[in-house]
């Protein structure tokens, strides 16, 4: 039994995970949007200089605002970018209007179009149709979006293509070694991602035995026959929050707008930052003790309160 479990071993650590599977000129999924999202991922993408990548989502924050200043993507198919309460995302715009540092080829959907594209993937289909869009402009501007007319109805539909990236990054609050993943609060698409995905690598707050997954097996949102690599990774999602763990680091965030502002103010944050900070527990140490433990508390009050 201890073998069998060995085999179904799948940790590794982030810097490998990357290396391994981002490779130039490929296309990447970041799951989450706002909560859970894969902000150290893509830190780490940056540090290991991978470029000309296709970014494949529905919404980003702060993850997409690194890659995307960082000059890491060549193409985005993505619904938008955003930071959010604190500011817009600069560097996006100064990639997309001014060609800074490059000009990446921008292909838009909206939400719930760019959710059907993972959805297709997953079900190894090559599109999905939609009546949302035909009212959209979205439709004029993006030639991968297609219509036709419905076999059944004889109306007009417009379809989108299926999505299977590359690699998809997930992060989730707990998962047990062989990658079966535990996701409290918003799912967003990401068990569907895996799905889609040809490769699905789970980054955690948590490592638990699988006895703890299978108490309350329903909680899995995604199963390990889904998933290639599983990287322990507490706090992956900074400046982002995680439900459970801790709350959104909005002074960390303003921080990283107002610098982005400038060309000059976003390399140096990325200096400090990610060129500075040689892995993710280099990033921590950097960020405080003090700081980490009171954005846990500030969750951990949230939630109480929540209760009562």
């Amino acid at each position: 039994m201890d073998s069998e479990r060995r085999k179904l071993d799948k940790t590794t650590d982030l810097a490998s995970v990357v290396a391994r599977y981002v490779a130039d000129g490929g296309s990447i999924s970041l799951g989450g949007a706002i909560a859970r999202e894969t902000v150290a991922v893509a830190r780490e993408i940056v540090r290991q200089k991978k470029k000309d990548l296709t970014l494949i989502g529905a919404a980003k924050t702060s993850a997409g605002e690194i890659l995307v200043g960082a000059g890491c993507l060549r193409r985005i198919e993505m619904a938008y970018f955003w930071i959010g309460v604190v500011g817009q995302g600069y560097n996006y715009r100064r990639a997309v209007e001014q060609g800074i540092p490059l000009r990446p080829e921008v292909a838009d959907y909206s939400m719930f179009s760019a959710s059907l594209r993972f959805l297709a993937g997953s079900m190894g289909i090559g599109f999905l149709p939609t009546r949302s869009l035909l009212h959209s402009d979205i439709i004029r501007h993006n030639p991968d979006i297609k219509t036709m007319t419905d076999p059944y109805t004889g109306q007009e539909v417009a379809v989108v293509p299926a999505a299977n990236p590359d690699v998809a990054f997930i992060h989730v609050q707990r998962c047990d070694p062989s990658g079966n993943a535990v996701i409290t609060g918003n799912l967003w698409n990401d068990p569907t991602l895996a799905r889609a995905a040809r490769k699905t690598v789970i980054t955690c707050e948590e490592i638990i035995d699988e006895k703890e997954i299978r108490k309350n097996p329903n909680m899995t949102a995604i199963p390990r026959y889904c998933v290639d690599a599983v990287v322990h990774l507490p706090f992956g999602a900074h400046p982002e929050p995680v439900d459970g763990y801790y709350w959104m680091d909005q002074p960390f965030r303003r921080d990283f707008t107002l610098r982005s502002q400038s060309r000059e103010g976003f390399l140096d944050w990325l200096r400090e930052w990610v060129w500075e900070c040689p892995d993710h527990q280099a990033y921590l140490t950097k960020l405080g003790q003090r700081r980490v433990q009171a954005l846990s508390i500030i969750e951990k009050r949230f939630r109480q309160g929540m209760t009562r």
